[in-house]
């Protein structure tokens, strides 16, 4: 069967493409709600999947034209992160078959393809169930930036990919932070058959976390597609599912960025080192004095942003290789002004942070931290963000 697959988004038209290829059937591509029309208007498809946000015509643009001004019947299926009752009434009115909404499991999705032709059609599905297509097709394109130095041996490569293959809108870019060991080696390893899914982004020489994240941010934006942005330390004591939660609360917020918080509270399997601990209560009273707002945990290293901010804060290096995530905040108090920034910023608590032997902050670096506080303070005091269009000269993600 003929099919009219419609996204804006490359990865979604990839991933679900793939598996209705699986099926057997035939696929048409188009990436803009114009290009839909034209694509139909050629090929006549038995069934299309269409988005319900495209550029130049939407969804339901493209519904009106095969319903009111083509008068055809063909099954349409509309796929959206839009949870509006009103929109999809006002779809179901139109004529939609079925409106599914994002994430879904794409075995699911295929499921409701095959329903709508067997429906229409007495189409008969007797595809392999081995074969069929696993995984989840998530709302929006997120980039995860994963700073590596010296890590060949705590990488766990297989829960990197496993999470790659069965999340469909999760980027992971590895930043390979002047390594001296074959943290490269095992990183572009880890890519091999996941091209589509994981980069590799070689800094030559060793630069620090703070230029590692800042690289990976510049190297990701480039890419016009990713909604969000964030990054992860490489050992994972932050997992997948609490950064999961992140992403699902910036998507459904109008936050600029979610901060994942270490507090420990009941429920949650918060470890840390003793003199970690005690670290952090010192500091802490020093970073929120220095901000002028009340965060219980700025340095955890689990965040994720909108774009927005990754296109106007990540330009200029920061001034310190550990403490780069309260220039973060300060630089977004600069932006978008003091009144606001604070309403812009969600600490969100996690269910689990562990810390992992052979971290690289040692005690010695941890006696520098107030020294590196204080020039943050005056270095900020007249401090304005570089803003740039750093989206001239975009490209696809390698």
């Amino acid at each position: 069967m003929k099919i009219l697959l419609a996204d804006d988004q490359p990865y979604i038209l990839k991933f679900v493409g793939a598996a209705l290829q699986q099926q057997g059937h035939e696929i048409y591509f188009a990436y803009n709600g114009q290009e839909v029309i034209d694509v139909y208007d050629t090929h006549r498809p038995d069934l299309a999947l269409i988005d319900y946000q495209m550029p130049e015509r939407s969804g339901i643009e493209v519904l009106s034209h095969i319903r009111n001004e083509k008068k055809d019947t063909i099954p349409v299926i509309i796929m959206s992160s839009n949870e509006e009752e009103e929109i999809i009434v006002h779809a179901f009115k139109l004529g939609v078959d079925d409106y599914v909404e994002k994430p879904v499991g794409i075995r699911e999705l295929v499921s409701r393809v095959q329903r709508q032709l067997a429906r229409a059609y007495g189409y008969e599905y007797v595809g392999d169930p081995v074969a069929e297509p696993s995984g989840v097709l998530q709302k929006k394109y997120v980039g995860i930036i994963i700073p590596c130095y010296n890590e060949s041996t705590r990488l766990a490569g297989k829960v990197f990919s496993d999470f790659v293959n069965l999340n469909a809108g999760y980027h992971l870019c590895f930043v390979n932070d002047g390594s001296k060991d074959n943290t490269l080696e095992v990183l572009n390893a880890l890519r091999e058959g996941n091209e589509e899914k994981i980069s590799v982004y070689n800094m030559p020489q060793n630069g620090g976390k703070a230029e590692a994240v800042r690289q990976g941010v510049l190297h990701l934006v480039q890419d016009k597609h990713f909604d969000f942005i964030g990054y992860l330390d490489a050992d994972l004591s932050t997992d997948f599912k609490d950064f999961n939660d992140l992403v699902k609360t910036i998507e459904t917020s109008e936050y600029k960025l979610v901060s994942g918080s270490r507090i420990s509270r009941i429920g949650a399997n918060i470890t840390k080192n003793g003199a970690r601990q005690l670290i952090s209560k010192m500091i802490n009273l020093i970073i929120r004095k220095i901000l002028g707002m009340s965060f219980q945990d700025t340095q955890c290293g689990a965040k994720v942003m909108a774009r927005e901010v990754a296109e106007n804060v990540f330009n200029d290096k920061f001034i310190t290789r550990w403490l780069f995530d309260v220039e973060i905040f300060l630089r977004m108090k600069k932006y978008y002004g003091k009144d606001s920034v604070q309403q812009l910023i969600y600490e969100q608590p996690l269910n689990r942070w562990i810390h992992a032997d052979g971290s690289k902050l040692s005690m010695k670096d941890s006696m520098k931290i107030v020294a590196q506080l204080l020039k943050i303070a005056t270095y900020y005091r007249s401090y304005h963000p570089q803003t740039k269009n750093i989206l001239s000269n975009a490209k696809p993600v390698q």
